[in-house]
């Protein structure tokens, strides 16, 4: 059964037909209202989340499904040491399809290969979050009206950020796309990416440390927040959680038509006062989430010939 583990598991075509689906459910949501009636998503968090998890349930909501959710592992039989294969074979009894999030990388690979329904991965660990992806893309196409030749600034979290690596897949398949990478040293894009993707690929890109350096070229500013839980030495989390902060000032060199994006929840590396400014775009980045997974639920179940 197919899944959804990582964005390249989605082809260019199914990713542009998926942001015309998304734009079509906002265009005509009541031609989606009742086309999973019947049908089941099993949201399987076992790793706190609130965008994510509400998201792909408000997805299955609206597309007139219902939804069983296991919100923590301490309220699943995971915290009897159930196996996460075993768990997919369960859930598959009960549900037509699986979003699950899970701390160690590969779990949704392996819920998959066991399940009998398709199953997305919702996050894991630092390795993948392929609907974070779709999101940011269709924010992107709905901002910008391409998701090809322009300047995207990735900054902060760049080793450790999963939303990060997996944009960079996606994007790299589109014509014209420039990246700049900017983070403290710490922090640097790690080199398997730069070189199994931008570099194999021939994708121009460029390294700084400076923020305000890269601003003025920028189309696209997708800052990300400094992840304490991904850090072994809380010494090293704290001198670096500070290492870039956007405000209204350090905006003034961006482009007219530039857009800021976050995959949330932010800390403080965006200011507050940056939330009215017009090139703000994560809280739409989060209602966009919502069209995608509606769009990927429906290419999924239609696939397992569910719908």
């Amino acid at each position: 059964m197919r899944g959804v583990i990582d964005i390249l598991d989605l082809s260019v075509a199914e990713v542009d037909q998926m942001i015309s689906t998304a734009c079509d459910i906002i265009d005509n949501p009541e031609k989606y209202s009742q086309i999973c009636r019947g049908k089941k998503l099993a949201t399987l968090f076992f790793e706190p989340s609130t965008r994510t998890r509400l998201s792909f349930e408000a997805a299955m909501y609206e597309l007139g499904g219902n939804v069983l959710s296991v919100a923590s592992a301490d309220s699943s039989s995971a915290a009897k040491g159930e196996s996460v294969s075993d768990t997919a074979r369960v859930v598959s009894c009960y549900a037509d399809i699986i979003a699950m999030r899970h701390p160690k990388e590969g779990a949704a690979f392996v819920a998959s290969k066991n399940a009998s329904v398709p199953v997305i991965n919702a996050g894991d660990g630092g390795h993948c979050h392929p609907t974070q992806t779709l999101a940011d893309l269709l924010t992107i196409f709905r901002e910008k009206g391409r998701l090809g030749d322009i300047t995207v600034g990735l900054c902060g979290d760049l080793k450790f950020g999963r939303t990060v690596h997996s944009l960079i897949n996606a994007l790299s398949r589109y014509e014209g796309v420039k990246f700049v990478l900017i983070s403290p040293e710490e922090l640097k894009l790690p080199s398997y990416v730069k070189n199994d993707v931008l570099k194999r690929k021939g994708i121009p890109y460029k390294q700084t440390t400076d923020l305000l350096e890269a601003m003025p070229e920028l189309d696209v500013l997708y800052m990300t927040r400094v992840q304490r839980e991904r850090f072994f030495n809380e010494e090293d989390y704290l001198r670096l959680k500070d290492s870039y902060i956007l405000t209204p000032e350090k905006l003034k060199t961006a482009k007219a038509d530039a857009i800021v994006m976050h995959p949330l929840p932010r800390v403080n590396e965006i200011s507050v006062a940056v939330d009215s400014d017009p090139r703000a775009c994560y809280f739409k980045q989060v209602l966009n989430g919502k069209y995608m997974r509606m769009a990927l639920i429906l290419m999924l179940l239609k696939e397992a010939g569910t719908i």
